[in-house]
């Protein structure tokens, strides 16, 4: 496990998750169109295809990174994009009754999966984006977010906006895919992302746009900021404790918290 040292100066005016990628979209305008569009058209994919890849692994590891983040029961906590509940579902056995959830995402037909695999009680899902969120200040315990800071428009603003919903002690966790660190482990998940998984999609897929989302998806794990810049990123938003857990070379944890009054 990481942690970083004090950083110290004026926050970035923006700080994007990725640098463009034009084999998709022409600028930051056609990006966010560009994202809605493909998310909502392949929303009906999503699932079947993340638990084919993850090898059925997918609901336990969530739920255990929920937990080593600080997760407990009765907490209020927000799901920054929620896309179709695979994060929220594994929250909901964490904070059981007592708790409650909002989920958050720009994309109307990713949450409306959640509601196709059937009612989550003590759940609420709102549209809205990781840099505006719908949420009052001093709102909630915790707040997450699951393999979608590549897809947001501005990590500073982001998690500026997850400190301030957060109450006093409240925790973040991010979860990302991260390129490893050796370069074996950069080419075989290249050949993972690049090869594997957009045959899979294509054998599974009911929408012509999956295995493109798919490819998308490497394409910014491999432009994606580095590992430092988004813990550092988190401390000039004024979390403290800030984190970072690696599991199997790939599967960032970053962790945080609020200061307490």
């Amino acid at each position: 496990m990481s942690t970083l040292p004090e950083v110290h100066g004026p926050a970035p005016t923006a700080l994007p998750p990725h640098h463009p990628l034009p084999a998709y979209y022409a600028d930051e305008v056609e990006h966010r169109s560009f994202l809605r569009r493909i998310f909502d058209e392949t929303a009906v994919d999503y699932d079947r295809i993340e638990s084919v890849l993850a090898l059925g692994s997918g609901p336990w590891y969530r739920r255990q990174a929920l937990l080593r983040a600080g997760l407990a029961a009765g907490m209020r906590i927000a799901d920054v994009g929620c896309g179709t509940g695979l994060l929220a579902r594994e929250a909901m056995t964490v904070i059981g009754p007592k708790g409650s959830l909002v989920g958050v995402d720009p994309s109307p037909g990713m949450m409306a999966q959640v509601h196709a695999k059937g009612p989550l009680p003590g759940a609420e899902f709102v549209e809205g984006r990781a840099e505006s969120l719908p949420l009052p200040d001093a709102s909630v315990d915790f707040v997450s977010l699951g393999y979608a800071l590549r897809h947001i428009d501005d990590v500073q603003v982001a998690f500026a906006e997850f400190r301030r919903v957060l109450r006093p002690g409240g925790r973040v966790l991010v979860l990302e895919i991260t390129r490893p660190a050796g370069a074996f482990g950069r080419l075989a998940l290249r050949i993972y992302m690049r090869v594997f998984v957009p045959l899979v999609a294509r054998l599974l897929a009911r929408r012509s746009d999956t295995p493109r989302l798919f490819r998308y998806y490497w394409d910014t794990i491999e432009a994606c900021i580095v590992p430092a810049e988004v813990m550092a990123a988190l401390q000039r938003a004024g979390f403290v404790d800030v984190q970072r857990r690696v599991e199997l070379g790939i599967f960032s944890e970053y962790t945080a918290t609020v200061p307490s009054r």
